[in-house]
């Protein structure tokens, strides 16, 4: 396992804020020299503390601009009725995160659509027609003041 160590946990801060960032620049910032911070940044890479790198969207330009968060209830709580409740919402596009949590639900979903009126197609076509969902609440996003999610 990779030590976590200051230097360590400011080169994934520096990479979360700009994954592009060149290593020139990244070393400057975290106070290290090119070759140690390449180094370190691929033994993080090695290890899989950094599982990969990603690009951020613009949800309102890809004609994505209305996004909820979903809670899923399902009548059965079998490991069979979850495998195929995440059957379903994997093979649906608009569901961009499928999270089984604990509490009175067992998923909670990120879902992002063109509009209202996509949403409520994919909220009665989609959801709806899943065997075994017993409840759903929808969660609109009305504005995200922090989002770090890459």
């Amino acid at each position: 396992m990779t030590k976590m160590d200051d230097l360590n946990r400011r080169i994934l801060r520096e990479l979360i804020r700009d994954g592009r960032i060149s290593n020139l620049d990244l070393a400057d910032r975290v106070g290290l020299s090119p070759s140690a911070c390449l180094r370190r940044v691929q033994e993080l890479e090695r290890s899989g503390v950094i599982k990969g790198y990603r690009a951020v969207l613009d949800g309102d330009k890809l004609g994505l601009g209305f996004v909820a968060y979903v809670t899923v209830g399902l009548s059965q709580h079998s490991k069979a009725a979850q495998e195929a409740f995440e059957r379903a919402v994997a093979r649906a596009p608009e569901v961009r995160e499928c999270h089984n949590v604990t509490g009175s639900v067992e998923y909670l979903l990120r879902v992002e659509a063109a509009d209202l009126a996509a949403y409520k197609a994919f909220h009665t076509e989609v959801l709806g027609t899943v065997p075994g969902v017993n409840s759903i609440t929808s969660l609109v996003v009305m504005g995200s003041p922090k989002d770090e999610r890459a």
